[in-house]
This record gives structure tokens, sequence and C-alpha cells, in this order.
């Protein structure tokens, strides 16, 4: 058994001191004051340094230059997952940006099968597109844009492959295909929008429960025509992922957001591409070429795609950028997002009986060390990052 003392410990209150947490295996088996008895554990005094809950992200496109579009296969998840453990993120969704069909089943299957043989860090998947407008594609491919079908629905919906959130345009599905996917336990945001406010308030009725990178790549919110936004910020249930990196959305717009949007329902996400956690500063995506430079990904064209962010750097961003407590920051990258994939029993919070997954960070909010499953990382330092 293990006993990490001598922290800043996250826990409902805010950070406290003079507590230690105990795990055994891949669980948390108690929070007790630091000067009951520990001598039947292995003592881990980690100085003083903040202990949150591990870091969930809920868009993860890629990692150690590896891109799962390219690479829907196990290897490729766990070096992705692997890349981002350095950077504090415990849990994951790789994200699939639009592609065909059998691109779709492959990197099902292969969430499936790296889940089954016990790859660390891996939640389900974001499937984000191709069921999406042409008007906000982004960078995504529109040759593939489509209708939903049932095929779409029954492969979403198969059992084994974790959480399964879909990021789709509300004005592209009919809303009784999104209540039926609801029902089927997929949780359906909007992304890649040109929908009216009406569009997307009635797509929130039939269960949409969230709204992928706030901001982009949406109707905006205007006085006469809300748009995606106004309904996203002005429903008190949904919740709203944001990409905190200074470069996809002005800080004074996500502390709007912040403002608007009930405690809890604002959640970190990266948009994370290859470069986080690799060597190389560019990559290919859909035949172009990606380059990341200056904190920014983007086409030689200039237009964002994805992002080089980590969510540890997401983390300090929120604190440094958008004034936000350090405790309720790492909560947005933690708490929170557990309780969008409907894991808050056992994910996002140092408690007895939660998953060990945790993540020690130093006072410069560099991660120093990651337990995840209860298997400790150490050493993870301000070089690996690389934005």
């Amino acid at each position: 058994m293990q006993a990490l003392i001598n922290a800043r410990v996250l826990t409902p209150r805010g950070l406290e001191t003079g507590l230690s947490v105990r795990l055994q295996g891949d669980a948390i088996v108690d929070v007790t004051r630091a000067e009951q008895s520990l001598h039947d554990c292995e003592l881990i005094d980690l100085d003083g340094q903040v202990l949150a809950p591990g870091f969930i992200d809920l868009q993860v496109n890629g990692g150690g230059d590896v891109l799962f579009n390219d690479a829907p296969n196990v290897e490729a998840l766990r070096r992705i997952a692997s890349a981002h453990r350095r950077f504090g993120t415990t849990g994951m969704l790789p994200t699939l940006i639009s592609s065909d069909r059998d691109v779709l089943r492959a990197a099902i299957d292969a969430v499936r099968t790296a889940m089954a043989t016990s790859v660390a860090s891996l939640l389900g998947i974001h499937i984000e597109g191709p069921f999406i407008a042409a008007a906000r594609k982004g960078v995504h491919d529109p040759r593939t844009f489509r209708d939903i079908d049932k095929a779409d629905i029954d492969l979403m919906a198969a059992p084994g492959h974790g959480r399964t959130l879909l990021t789709l345009a509300p004005e592209q599905v009919d809303h009784a295909r999104i209540a039926q996917l609801c029902h089927h336990g997929v949780i359906v945001a909007a992304g890649h929008t040109d929908a009216s406010y009406e569009v997307t308030r009635a797509a929130l009725d039939a269960g949409m429960s969230g709204f992928t990178h706030l901001f982009n790549a949406m109707s905006p919110l205007q006085g006469r025509a809300p748009g995606v936004v106004g309904a996203a910020l002005e429903d008190r249930s949904s919740w709203c992922g944001i990409i905190v990196d200074g470069q996809h959305v002005h800080p004074a717009a996500l502390r709007i957001a912040l403002a608007a949007k009930p405690r809890g329902k604002v959640v970190l996400v990266t948009d994370a591409m290859p470069p986080v956690g690799g060597k190389r500063n560019d990559f290919r995506l859909g035949g172009r070429v990606i380059t990341c430079r200056d904190g920014r990904c983007t086409t030689a064209d200039g237009v964002l795609a994805g992002s080089c962010l980590d969510m540890a750097s997401a983390v300090r961003n929120t604190v440094h950028l958008l004034d936000v407590p350090l405790a309720e920051a790492l909560r947005m990258a933690s708490t929170y997002p557990a309780a969008v994939l409907g894991l808050d029993k056992s994910h996002g919070q140092i408690a007895a009986g939660y998953r060990a997954d945790l993540v020690a960070l130093d006072g410069a909010l560099e991660v120093r060390s990651v337990w995840c499953g209860g298997v400790r990382e150490q050493h993870v330092t301000a070089a690996a990052r690389t934005n």
C-alpha cells in the first residue's frame, strides 16, 4: 500500500494540507489525517506539491507523433495515451475526425480491444463528424460528410468500447435520431454547426447535452440571432468544452462563458494533435501538411487544425489567462469531465473507492508524478512539453 503525504490535496473543500492519501492496487483506499498510523505503507513524500485527480481529456486527436485517424489501431492508442500521461492525463477519449464508415468501425474496434487489454487511460471514443455542416467544416474533409443512418447508430451504440461522445451538427441530423442516440447511451454534443438558436434548442430538448470546443466552428452569438453559442451559454444543464490555449478563443470570451454557465458545466479539452508529447512539429491531415508553431497548429493558409495544447498547460492557462482559482481549474480538468462521461462515482475525485488516477504538480504547475490505476510515473518535467 502507498501513502501519499505532505501534499496540497484537492478535496471538495479546496486544496487541503495535512492529509494522507492511501492507495492499494488501482484504487484509493482512504483520505485521512496525516498523523494517523501509516506503518504498513510505502510513504511517498510529495514535498508540498499539489495532488489532484488525474486529468480527463474528452478530445484527443493524437499525440506522440501519432494521429488516430491515420492509425486506428491498438498500438497507436497506446502511444497516444502514453504521450498524454506525461502531462497528467489519466483518462481520455481518442478522437476520430470525420471519416468513412470503415475507418469509424476500425477505430471503435481498436478502442474496444485496447480497453479489453487494459491499455491505460482509455475511457471510450469521441467521434467528431462526419455528421456536421460544410459551412463550419474547419479542417474536416467535406467529402466524408454524410447523413447518419441506422448502421451508424448501431455501430456507435454497440457495447464494449466505453463511453461514446458524438459531435454532430444539429441542423444536419433529424432530432428523432438524436433522441435515439441518447437512448442508447451516446453522449451527443453540437459542433462544426451553423445551426440557429431555435434548432439548437430543439436538439437540447431531444437529449443533446453538450457543445464541442465552444465558440469554434459554430454560429456565433448576435443580438438578433443568438446562434449555437447563445443557446450554449443560456442553457443551464448542458456542458461546454473549451480550448484554453490563447489561440482558439480570446480569454475575455472564455471568461464570459464561465460567468454564464453554472459551476461544473465548463470543461477543459485540448483538441490535441500528434506533436503533443512528440518530436515533430508537423504532420499530415487529409493530405494537407499541418504545422505547429508558436502554440498554433495550422494549415498552409492559416486555418486552425486542432492544437498543440496539453492538459497541464490548459490548467495553467485557465489560472493565468482566465483568473480561475487553481482548485477550480483542476476540477475543470478532472471532476467535471468525469461527470460529463457519467463516471463521477469512480473518476475525477480523490476519495475512498475512486480509481487511483492522480497527478502531482509543483509550484509552477508542472507535472512531477502521475498515477494511472495506481501505477506511478515519475519525474515528468517541463522539458516534455511541446508548446
